[in-house]
Order: structure tokens, then sequence, then C-alpha cells
């Protein structure tokens, strides 16, 4: 059956370690999976702007053999020019996989629905799933274990507090969110997570005092105030987020041995300082180098551990039928009772 990578939710514990044991053989030993996709191409859709998704991805994919084309919303304006439907009907005529950074988690939905192609999702508004596979390979690296660390989030509880979450959750680690008042993360993303962690028998806690919350932690993590889409209201959240910035006084509120992280970019002189980005704590471009380990091993995972056919429990393609076409039929049968 085809599997998608559109949320740490829909991935287990096991298959998530597996992951990031596969990047860790790429990362020492990258000639050994050269050709390994060799015949397979890639999409990737790109309505934001990036840097190391896109360079990762792009470069990644061309390691491990693929080809790759690359789509921006000038190219084919997702749901406005054509429909969702449409767009994935004709892409998995051509393509392996689609690689999408978008906005709505409606749109990679949509393309995984529809598409017997394998979707990843690179970014959406809701969650940031790859960013957390290569945070955690590089927590690995210098913590050497998960269980029982504490893992310190300070920022808003945005996309990428909702994949770390539900992954420290999977992976033993305690998490704290510290975010200011009305910028919480998602109640049904922090209730997985809590019933995620019960059974891991460690804590999914919130709060918004950066100075408690802080101590103790194995890892800090902060993110810019103001995401992209969200420029109008940067005067606003800016005076919110007074007293979040990550700074030395901060820092010394967590372990002596505890790292820094940022998913970048960053807003220097904003979220944090530039004494705690470039201080030996910091390990913000370790993370950003392993972004490429861990999307080619999530490439690697879907396009040759999984079949491309969708199928339903006899084993047989399921049909998948076009969403305005499902809403008459459902009509007609409605009709009829």
């Amino acid at each position: 059956m085809k599997r998608d990578f559109l949320t740490i939710a829909d991935w287990s514990e096991k298959e998530l370690l597996q992951i990031l044991d596969l990047s860790k053989k790429m990362k020492a030993n990258p000639q050994q999976y050269s050709k390994s996709l060799e015949g397979k191409s890639v999409a990737l859709i790109f309505e934001k702007q990036s840097l190391r998704t896109h360079v990762t991805f792009e470069i990644g994919a061309k390691q491990l053999g693929a080809n790759t084309v690359y789509l921006t919303n000038a190219d084919i304006s997702l749901g406005k020019r054509e429909s969702i439907y449409d767009v994935a009907k004709n892409l998995e005529r051509w393509v392996d996989a689609i690689v999408i950074r978008t906005f709505a988690q409606s749109n990679v939905e949509g393309l995984a629905r529809f598409a017997k192609a394998n979707i990843i999702n690179a970014l959406t508004d809701f969650e940031h799933p790859c960013q957390a596979v290569g945070d955690f390979l590089t927590i690995r690296e210098h913590l050497g274990s998960f269980h029982g660390k504490k893992f310190v989030w300070i920022g808003d509880g945005n996309n990428v507090c909702h994949s770390l979450m539900l992954f420290a959750a999977k992976m033993g680690m305690h998490f704290t969110a510290i975010t200011p008042a009305g910028m919480l993360p998602d109640a049904q993303v922090v209730s997985k997570a809590k019933e995620i962690a019960a059974a891991n028998n460690t804590a999914i806690e919130l709060s918004n005092a950066p100075a408690d919350g802080i101590c103790g932690a194995d890892v800090v993590y902060t993110d810019v105030w103001v995401s992209m889409g969200q420029e109008a209201d940067r005067e606003k959240k800016t005076k919110a987020f007074s007293g979040f910035q990550v700074n030395v006084e901060l820092m010394k509120k967590a372990k002596p041995t505890a790292v820094f992280m940022h998913c970048l970019p960053a807003h220097r002189g904003e979220e944090v300082t530039d004494e705690v980005i470039d201080s030996p704590q910091s390990i913000v471009f370790d993370e950003a180098e392993n972004r490429l380990h861990t999307q080619k091993a999530i490439l690697y995972t879907l396009l040759k551990g999984q079949g491309r056919e969708k199928l339903n429990s006899g084993g047989r393609r399921r049909k998948l039928t076009h969403p305005r076409r499902s809403a008459r039929n459902r009509s007609r049968t409605a009709r009829k009772r």
C-alpha cells in the first residue's frame, strides 16, 4: 500500500527510528545509495520561499539518482488554475513522488488522496514533519539518546512546534512548549501528543513563562516570531513576544550541556541573540546539514519501501473518485433512500 509523509502522527516510533538509522547510514556512506532511485522522478511544488528544504530535496534526490522538476506557484497555481484533483491525476502519470511546500494542510492531504505518487509534506501552516526528522537526527548525534531528555520550545505554537511535539512524545522526551498567551499549539495536536507521551511515560507541558519552563532543558529550540504569511501581524506579535528572546541569561537556566536549535532562517536580535546562535551550544548548522540526509532517507523509504498502488483490504486497486462526482453520487443515493 502506498505511504505518504504528511504528519509525524502517521508514523510509529519504530518507523521514525528506522528513518533516522537510514539517514545516519546515508550520511556516512552516500556513494552506497548513489543509484538507489535511478529511473525515479520527483516533482517539487514550492508555493513558499525556501532555502534548506528546496536545496536538500533537489540535491538529495539527484544524489540518489532520481530526476527532479521544480514547480512554483506561478507555474501551476494549485487549486486555482487547476484543481488539486486534476494536478494530482496529471503528475501521477509522470512522477513517482511529489514533494509539496504549501500553505494549507488540506492541499497536501488532497494530493495524497488523489495521486498514486507518494506525497511528502515539505511544510504547511499546520506541520513541518521533514524539519522534525532532521532535528531529531541532530539531537541524537549530540545527546546520544532521547528518552527522559527535556525538550523546550520557546516561541509561537506553530507548525514546527506541532511536528517536534509529536516526535518528542514518540521518542519518550519531555516536551515543554513556552508560548505567549493566545499563541498556544493546536489543541488537537497537544491532545494527541499527550496521549502518545502517556504511553511512553513522559509529559507534554504548556507554559507562558520562559525563565521557569527552560529550567533543566537538554534542548532549547526557537523559531521566528513572525512566520511567512503573517507579516501583517508583525507589530502585534513582536509585542506579544516581549521577554521570549533566547539570550545568554535565559540559556544559563537550561542545563550547562544543553544545545540550542533553530529551524532557520533566524531573525538575529529578535527571537535569538548572536551570542547564543553563534555559541558552542548552538547546533543550528548541523541541523541544516542533516536536512539533506533525512530528506534522502524519506524519499528512499517511500520510493523503495512502498508500492505506488492504492489498495483496499482485498488487495485490489481502489478506484479514486473525483470529489464533485463523489458528491453527486452521494446526492443520488440520498434521493433513492
